[in-house]
């Protein structure tokens, strides 16, 4: 939800905090993605069954959906703000470098994190497609209309 936050601050003028100095990559799905895989896994619950030992196999397995692709977290900001401006959510003439702190890495976060959506993929034939630019341009259109 960065790129939601992230446009509030902008909105108001606030500065957004970059950690790493931008040195991240993050794997971003957009939220129609994340749908369509819930309701493909929906489709194909497993079924109760026993193991040899006659007790109870549990009736699951933990999809992870994402696109696998991790962005470089500047390179996603860059996008977000373009989408925006498009949109008109923000003027042509904002100043996105005097709202950007960019500050070190918080206790606990790593460099680099990515969906493995190979499960997934192999046992309902899905994996998240809808790339960066077109999820924020979405986005950046759906909160013009959210925001008016």
């Amino acid at each position: 939800m960065f790129y939601y936050s992230a446009t509030q601050k902008l909105v108001k003028g606030d500065s957004i905090q970059i950690f790493n100095y931008g040195n991240c990559k993050r794997d971003f799905t957009y939220i129609d993605d994340i749908v369509e895989g819930v309701f493909r896994v929906m489709q194909g619950a497993p079924q109760k069954n026993n193991g040899e030992d006659g007790l109870p196999i549990p009736p699951y397995y933990v999809y992870n959906i994402g696109g696998g692709t991790p962005e470089n977290l500047l390179d996603f900001i860059n996008t977000l703000q373009e989408e925006l401006v498009r949109a008109e959510v923000l003027p042509d003439n904002y100043d996105f470098e005097g709202h950007r702190e960019l500050v070190g890495m918080q206790a606990g976060d790593v460099p680099v994190t990515f969906a493995d959506s190979k499960g997934l993929e192999e046992d309902y034939g899905f994996k998240p497609e809808i790339g960066i630019r077109e999820g924020l341009r979405a986005f950046a259109e759906w909160y013009k209309g959210y925001s008016d």
